[in-house]
């Protein structure tokens, strides 16, 4: 097949060439774009007269016309015609004749597909910011309506302090919240106009890049043209928001494989979001917070794939450059399969409140409230801290909790205990007690649930 840029060539393109090099089979994902983009350098090269205002609107009809075939399935993709941009044309031009040959005036495939990448990109962030934000709801609602369930909070998968089960799910949102920013943020570097640089170095025709860009919704030009075609600083930053996200993600997931196992106890998952095991009839897998999990390294990959593709490339444009949405597609597909699997999961997991609360007080998880209350009596911390080791290393030796404990066993390691001391020793006292700005206290909980409501709304 004739090439649309063969002039210069005496012999074809090799087949395994064209295998080799064709975009097509991944990149016709993008053909919306690449029509919104062209349609809107149609009317500009007729607004200014570098076309016909009537060759601008035969290109503009036959386009919308292309875009109806596409979306009904009628389109044919020819693979030796390379990529989406080179498609459409010349599906273009065969429908309306020589004008479709006008189209690519003052352009460049390497403006336009880096218009095409910024188009699509800006549509998938919105719609992972508000899948984000869906997925904070539920959990906001979660922590809402289960807020005085109590659990272990951990560090170093140790048990180490009683906590509100509301306050630990809010501590996700608080993440997710983070990652709507800088989403957020990329879309500011994502929403600059790349076409009108051409190929890198502009074009002497009169063209208004100013006019395409507010056609096409874009905050801003990008100033420079050879930066314009080789930037894909916003695709490394965009799967660099990706993978923190799922950083998060995969944290909460691996949260939910160990709360499910027989020795935590603490969920039950829904059957519906579960599998059994060929051989052991006894299984129940929780197979979506594991693939949330191991899709993770699958995310990372597509950020250290682009980053390596990139980091030796001179100026302006190469052809390393088309490995750029293998990645971005991929990883926008796992981040927002993801989502909508953990959407649909998360409101149906079931917990067992008396078992979290039975991890909550079967080990020294108050310890840090006797020194505290040791500090409120005048004690200096360190003293405090050392006085409380005892106390606990005694009740190890004795097999005693800290609530068996007697007065005089108290007293017998400082004379500064009273009575007062068994409010802050039970998991429900200790909780009370945490009354510092973002504590685990109930009242403390509900202002972050209030706080969050707003916010999530606010900043999608």
């Amino acid at each position: 097949m004739k090439k649309l840029w063969g002039g210069r060539f005496k012999e074809n393109t090799s087949e395994t060439v064209e295998a080799f090099t064709e975009s097509i089979s991944f990149d016709r994902r993008l053909w919306k774009y690449d029509i919104e983009g062209s349609i809107a350098h149609a009317r500009m090269l007729g607004r200014q007269g570098i076309i016909s205002k009537r060759d601008s609107d035969k290109i503009v009809c036959g386009l919308k016309e292309i875009a109806l075939e596409i979306e009904n399935g009628k389109f044919r993709f020819i693979p030796e015609l390379e990529d989406i941009h080179m498609n459409i044309e010349a599906a273009l031009t065969k429908k309306i004749g020589p004008a479709g040959k006008r189209l690519h005036t003052a352009r460049s495939r390497n403006d336009q597909v880096a218009l095409d990448l910024r188009l699509y990109l800006r549509d998938e962030t919105n719609q992972i910011i508000s899948l984000i934000t869906l997925f904070e709801k539920g959990l906001i609602e979660i922590a809402d309506n289960h807020i005085d369930a109590v659990m272990p909070g951990y560090t170093h998968t140790q048990r180490a302090q009683p906590v509100l089960l509301s306050h630990h799910f809010l501590a996700y949102v608080e993440m997710f919240e983070r990652d709507k920013e800088r989403f957020v943020d990329c879309l500011r570097r994502i929403n600059r106009l790349p076409l009108g640089a051409c190929a890198l170095a502009g074009t002497s025709l009169p063209i208004d890049r100013a006019y395409v860009a507010k056609l096409l919704g874009f905050a801003s030009v990008a100033e420079n043209s050879i930066d314009a075609v080789s930037d894909r600083d916003f695709c490394v930053e965009f799967l660099s928001a990706c993978s923190i996200f799922m950083v998060h993600l995969s944290r909460m997931a691996e949260e939910v494989v160990l709360w499910a196992s027989e020795e935590f106890s603490f969920i039950e998952l829904p059957d519906a979001f579960t599998t059994g095991s060929s051989i052991m009839p006894q299984k129940k897998n929780p197979d979506v917070a594991e693939l949330v999990r191991g899709k993770t390294g699958r995310v990372f990959g597509s950020l250290v794939s682009l980053l390596t593709a990139l980091k030796g490339l001179p100026l302006s444009y190469n052809r390393d450059m088309q490995e750029d949405k293998v990645q971005v597609f991929d990883a926008t597909d796992t981040v927002k399969a993801c989502l909508v699997v953990m959407n649909e999961m998360f409101p149906l997991i079931r917990f067992d409140k008396r078992r979290m609360f039975s991890a909550a007080s079967e080990t020294f998880a108050t310890a840090t409230d006797i020194a505290e209350y040791l500090v409120r009596k005048g004690m200096p911390f360190r003293e405090a801290h050392e006085v409380t080791g005892r106390i606990v290393r005694y009740c190890i030796d004795n097999r005693e909790r800290l609530g068996d404990l007697k007065m005089e066993d108290f007293r017998r390691f400082s004379p500064l205990f009273s009575r007062d001391v068994y409010q802050c020793i039970s998991v429900d006292g200790s909780i009370k007690l945490k009354k510092s700005r973002g504590g685990t206290a109930k009242e403390e909980v509900k202002k972050q649930i209030s706080r969050l409501r707003r916010t999530v709304t606010s900043n999608k």
